[in-house]
């Protein structure tokens, strides 16, 4: 098959036509002497160009020409390839899908004729067919021929479109239960003594007891065992797990002809750790005292499929109506909660994207959203018992479980998903979950699902669009039907019953199902458009709000704001259409007291949460915070109305702090929660101090203002201490400062005396009067002489002071002084003035060291709250943050007056800067620096969650659930969030009792 140089063949040409990527290697094949008579036959060339992989399916076919054993079988395969289309059909549509059955066909050429036995369309094979099928094996590598003989049928049934998908899953479960019957038949041969000293019945579980396998897949099993008359029950066991270990390995093992599949016995009670055989009554009184929420979910599937018929009836009867209790167990709904969350961390990131079972809208959530459906309504609802995934999810749908839309739509997408899926495994009989990246690989993939005008995109295109259906639809499944058994939208329509509600709200972790149904009629009901869009809002909200320690709150908060805000026009359609807003809000809604109670008080601070460029949570500047408070004071007619105004500035910006914290803590489905815990406390920490700051300065030119205009007789300073001047401030710290004054040139001092303390008395009055603003409580107790002192000085009188009469305990005080507010230039020279103090030029005395190691140990042993866990004490509790700032700031003391990176009022930096100096070591750093950051977290979550402040994890579940969620611990692992601080602070106070109590 010639042509002029430069020129193209026509077969050439027509093989492109006919879907060949590699003309040239085809021409080649069609040119040797198998396929010389039929190389220009039209016949050959349009029933391979209607394969998934025309170049892989003429290249099998050669290779199978090739291997026939004479000229005269080598004709008879020929000529019935041409004259029998349905042979043609279904031969070359397997060896155009499967390079694993095509090498089979190549090693066993006669295994061909298994594809002519069959012609009706409605020829159905079940195990009693494949039983005959494998009825001749003798040993592994005969019980592997014949499986992959049995395996040709079905794949030719299955690329051919002569059975659908659920179909294919069925034929194969079936081919397996075969197997597995086969396999326990050669191990009892092999062993008659073992045989007869047992009953010994193998039960499937997963895919393979649901009847809808993969073509590659585990087929999980679990064993049970009864001693056969007469014998002893140790013995028959020992016997059992001889045979049952024998089964899996003829399975299992890898022979001359490959393997066939693992067989896992690791779903039976206690796992690879329990007994691989158990008596049917050692199986019950596991399930009965031990057993997990899912294992119980495992046993939903669970079918006899080998072995002593009787014993595995007996097995499934006893266990199954334990199946169907599990939702009434006391863990369920924290069990639950762990399952539905994702575990997409275990999955390399690069594959992410690629899982077609475990990622974002994958054949696992269909799986888990139905299994539990069925676990939660299946104990009163006996027509959803079902083991396999698209009969049950029919069911639900009939009994008005799930919407029938829905349930047609993920019907559809679960059957693409898994298409894809037999054909990803069928190529090389792999076990694989993975969309391939190679462009061929995507071809032929698309092609096999009937994708042929640009495979590649249109099976990447119709991927994405199901698996978009699945992620839309999983929250959607659970909530949709509870919205419309309270909106009576739909006669006829069947729905769930008030109490498959109430079931399904209790399961999902709602406390009060009862309330929970009240808020959504009173949110869904209706045929107005705002009732409209609060149906197709809720099932998603309602989902964010169950993956939270207390969904009830969620929701309640949720229909506050809801009516505070439902006449305005923004409110529905910022949730409806800003990305972020919805998931957001659901988020601060269900995270505790602190934000709801924020935002309740003036609700339209929901705009907010809205997306846009990422800005709506991202805290504000001081300086612009200053602007905007000072421009309201001057707006104002007097001094309460000035700072009304600059308390409702720091409600709201309080709440857009809150806001981004617990998201950034929870993250969201577009944003993975922050993985730099001191990021967040940082960001806290600068945002809550920067705004009292501003409040401050707008509350002192209010004050000024109304009572000497302009000008203060004498210039004013405030210095912020403790927290405060190192810009750590929680939500529910006080605003510990120093007030500084200087009289003006020709004002009396004592006039200025008095307005100074007028100034105070004013300020700390109206930033506590009582109002729907949380009060901003200003602390001077840090003052010279304490509460004994004046709380205010001037300058001249703290320099005073200072040089006569400073006891230690204020220098270690002063080193967190910072200028927050009032006279700029007063506020420098009051810096000026305390800097030597606070770093000694010649360092800290031998006995000053020892008076503030003695001042630390009384405050342990005096301060620490009666009845309190030390241990969990966050601020005094070993390791907690008294210990590490007492630690870093001695550090200070003793060597900032020649190591200036010391000279900071901030502890995660004056830590760096003392690790950058060779003072302490990085580990030590970073355990302290861990310790801090963990404790300050744990008082910022007590104070989101009860909204009060504290300093000890809280006692009530629900509250130390929710603390739990935001430090990142899952539902359930409330114990784990309190062993990783005990250990953390452990750490810690070993690293602080070395530098702060020990040698120089």
């Amino acid at each position: 098959m010639t042509s002029a140089p430069g020129r193209r063949s026509s077969t050439f040409t027509r093989l492109l036509r006919h879907g060949f990527t590699d003309p040239s290697a085809a021409e080649r094949l069609l040119d040797g002497p198998e396929l010389t008579a039929l190389r220009d036959d039209p016949v050959l060339l349009d029933a391979l160009g209607a394969t998934a992989d025309p170049d892989l399916a003429l290249l099998g076919l050669v290779r199978l020409l090739e291997a026939q054993p004479d000229p005269t079988a080598r004709r008879e395969l020929l000529d019935t390839v041409i004259a029998a289309k349905p042979l043609r059909d279904r031969l070359l549509g397997v060896l155009g899908a499967s390079a694993a059955l095509a090498d089979h066909l190549a090693r066993h050429p006669s295994d061909w004729q298994a594809l002519v036995t069959y012609e009706p369309r409605d020829l159905h094979p079940g195990v009693e067919e494949f039983e005959s099928g494998l009825a001749d094996v003798t040993d592994a590598v005969t019980l592997r021929v014949a499986y992959r003989r049995c395996l040709l049928s079905i794949a030719a049934r299955d690329v051919c479109d002569t059975i659908d998908v659920a179909e294919t899953a069925a034929e194969l479960a079936d081919l397996a239960t075969a197997t597995l019957r086969a396999a326990l038949r050669l191990a009892r041969e092999a062993a008659p003594e073992d045989a007869a000293l047992c009953r010994l019945a193998v039960i499937a579980l997963g895919k393979c007891g649901g009847h809808e396998l993969n073509y590659v897949s585990d087929v999980d099993v679990v064993f049970v065992g009864e001693a056969a008359e007469g014998a002893d029950e140790d013995k028959a066991l020992r016997a059992a797990t001889r045979l049952a270990s024998h089964m899996m390995r003829l399975c299992s093992e890898t022979t001359v002809e490959g393997t066939i599949w693992p067989v896992d016995a690791n779903l039976r009670p206690e796992g690879r750790n329990g007994p691989l055989v158990r008596t049917l009554a050692s199986h019950l009184a596991y399930y009965q005292r031990w057993a997990k929420t899912w294992e119980f979910q495992a046993l939903l599937k669970a079918r006899p499929v080998a072995g002593d018929a009787d014993l595995g009836e007996a097995y499934v009867a006893a266990l199954h109506p334990l199946v169907w209790q599990a939702a009434e167990r006391e863990n369920f709904v924290a069990d639950v909660q762990k399952m539905r969350r994702r575990v997409v961390e275990n999955i390399p990131v690069a594959e992410v994207d690629r899982q077609l079972k475990l990622g974002p809208g994958g054949l696992r959530d269909v799986e888990f959203a139905v299994q539990l459906l069925q676990l939660v309504h299946g104990r009163t609802d006996a027509s959803l018992r079902s083991g396999t995934t698209l009969d049950a999810l029919k069911a639900l749908a009939a009994g008005g479980y799930v919407g029938r839309t829905d349930a047609a739509q993920l019907d559809e997408a679960y059957r693409f998903l898994r298409s894809m899926e037999h054909r990803i495994q069928l190529h090389r009989l792999r076990r694989t979950h993975l969309v391939p990246d190679d462009e061929t690989d995507l071809r032929r993939l698309g092609r096999s699902l009937g994708l042929r005008t640009d495979p590649v995109a249109a099976l990447t295109r119709e991927w994405k669009r199901h698996a978009s259906a699945v992620r839309r639809l999983h929250e959607k499944l659970f909530y949709r039907p509870l919205l419309d058994a309270v909106a009576q939208l739909a006669p006829g329509e069947a729905r769930l019953s008030a109490e498959a509600a109430r079931e399904r709200l209790v399961a999902l972790g709602y406390a009060d199902p009862a309330a929970a149904l009240r808020h959504l009629e009173a949110l869904a009901s209706g045929v107005t458009r705002k009732a409209a869009i609060q149906r197709t809002l809720l099932p998603v909200l309602l989902g964010w709000f169950a993956d939270s320690a207390d969904p009830d709150a969620g929701l309640l908060n949720f229909r506050k704001v809801s009516d505070a805000l439902g006449k305005t026009p923004w409110y529905l359609r910022l949730l409806r259409d800003e990305g972020a807003a919805a998931e957001n809000l659901a988020r601060v809604l269900s995270a505790g007291r602190l934000a709801p109670d924020l935002l309740m008080r003036a609700p339209e601070a929901v705009a907010l949460l809205g997306d846009g460029d990422g800005g709506g949570l991202r805290p504000r500047s001081r300086a612009h915070l200053e602007q905007e408070i000072l421009a309201a004071v001057r707006r104002a007619d007097n001094a309460a109305q000035g700072v009304t105004a600059a308390r409702g500035v720091r409600r709201r910006e309080l709440f857009r702090t809150a806001a981004a914290d617990i998201v950034g803590s929870y993250g969201t489905e577009s944003q993975p929660a922050e993985a730099d815990q001191g990021a967040l406390v940082d960001l806290v920490g600068a945002a809550v101090s920067d705004l009292t700051a501003a409040t401050l300065a707008g509350t002192l030119r209010a004050v000024v203002r109304e009572n000497w205009g302009d000008d203060l007789p004498t210039r004013f300073a405030i210095i912020g201490m403790g927290r405060f001047g190192g810009h750590e401030l929680g939500y529910g710290s006080d605003a510990d400062v120093l007030f500084v004054h200087e009289p003006r040139e020709g004002v009396d001092e004592h006039e200025a005396a008095r307005a100074a303390a007028k100034v105070v008395a004013e300020m700390r009055r109206l930033l506590q009067i009582p109002s729907s603003d949380p009060p901003l409580l200003v602390d001077a107790d840090l003052r010279p002489e304490g509460r004994n002192g004046p709380l205010v000085r001037t300058l001249s009188s703290y320099e005073a002071y200072y040089r006569r009469w400073s006891l230690v305990w204020e220098r270690h005080a002063l080193l967190r002084a910072e200028p927050v507010a009032g006279d700029a230039d007063l506020g420098r020279r009051f810096v000026e003035l305390i800097d030597p103090l606070r770093y000694p030029p010649a360092g800290l005395g031998e006995d000053a060291v020892r008076e503030i190691r003695r001042l630390k140990a009384r405050m342990e042993s005096e301060r620490l709250p009666r009845g309190a866990d030390p241990k969990l004490h966050a601020k005094l509790g070993p390791g907690g943050l008294s210990d590490v700032e007492w630690t870093v700031q001695l550090l200070q003391l003793r060597h900032a007056a020649r190591e200036p990176g010391l000279r900071t009022t901030r502890t995660r930096p004056a830590l760096t800067a003392a690790r950058e100096a060779g003072l302490i070591s990085a580990e030590d750093a970073a355990t302290l620096d861990e310790a801090w950051v963990l404790a300050t977290r744990v008082r910022n979550a007590v104070m989101l969650v009860r909204g009060r402040a504290g300093d000890t994890f809280p006692t009530v579940p629900r509250e130390l659930a929710a603390v739990g969620r935001y430090l990142g611990h899952g539902p359930g692992h409330a114990g784990d969030m309190l062993d990783e601080y005990r250990r953390t602070a452990r750490r810690a106070r070993t690293v602080m009792e070395e530098l702060f109590y020990g040698g120089d």
